[in-house]
């Protein structure tokens, strides 16, 4: 049976946990999965049963020997455990990817990675298409562009920051315009695609984000754009928000289980 640990006991690992626990057919996962959890130390989780294990402390849930850790704790559990996880051998699934829009910290753990002998791995999120964008990028000049449109309710406290009443925005507003590492260190919990997206493609500078509050806005909208000698590509999505959160796109838990399984299939596609 397969060890998973993940670190965090929020809603994308209970999520998470009920995914796995469902039948599927047997061509969707190579084996059943043991999980163990990671908890904030004083934590009241204890984990929907009791099949399920439960750690407050890292070097415990390492010594477990998970065959795959995922981050669903957000940006400061992937500095805070990344780097001691991948320097143990141990594969690492991050999904607070804005993180890495730290250059310093991306290279550290690129490196902790090759010590360690594994590798770090990304999942899509709530976009698509990266295959294509990793392809396009190898040409030079290749141009990324992406937009972000959300309903106000995902963005309630930014918009509270500049005086302005979430329920009360009547017209769409331009929140930010700039490159991909601005954008997802200044909005942790929204902008993990931009990321994602400048990763997979022409870097962190040369992707340009602008974030929109659409109060139009029918869920959490994505809109990807490349440009360059390969061709032009474009996709919107529009993702329906998370019930428990409205900044999270329901479909995250569902690429981090897809990833999870396709980590361990004798098949990789795309």
């Amino acid at each position: 049976m397969r060890k998973l640990a993940i670190i965090g006991a929020g809603n994308i690992c209970r999520q998470v946990v009920g995914l796995l626990a469902e039948d599927c057919p047997d061509s969707a996962r190579d084996s059943a999965f043991s999980i163990a959890v990671l908890k904030r130390p004083g934590s009241s989780f204890q984990g929907p049963d009791d099949g399920l294990v439960v750690f407050s402390d890292i070097h415990d849930l390492l010594a477990w020997q998970p065959d795959l850790i995922v981050e669903a704790a957000g940006q400061e559990a992937v500095k805070q455990y990344a780097r001691l996880c991948l320097e143990s051998g141990r594969p690492f699934l991050v999904s607070s990817v804005g993180a890495l829009a730290d250059d310093s910290l991306y290279g550290a753990l690129l490196d902790a990675a090759r010590k360690g002998n594994t590798r770090m791995l990304i999942p899509s999120g709530a976009i698509g298409g990266l295959d294509y964008i990793r392809s396009a990028a190898l040409f030079e000049g290749t141009r990324v562009t992406y937009e972000s449109r959300k309903p106000p309710s995902a963005w309630k406290p930014e918009l509270a920051d500049q005086g302005i009443d979430s329920g009360q925005l009547a017209e769409e507003l331009e929140l930010f315009a700039g490159a991909a590492d601005v954008a997802a260190t200044r909005y942790p919990k929204n902008l993990n695609v931009a990321a994602t997206l400048a990763l997979a493609g022409t870097g962190m500078q040369d992707t340009q984000v602008r974030v929109v509050v659409d109060p139009k806005a029918s869920g959490n909208q994505h809109v990807i754009r490349t440009n360059g000698p390969a061709g032009t590509f474009s996709v919107t999505i529009a993702n329906r928000p998370s019930p428990d959160n409205p900044k999270t796109s329901w479909i995250v838990s569902r690429s981090i289980v897809s990833s999870i399984r396709r980590y361990f299939e004798p098949c990789w596609i795309g």
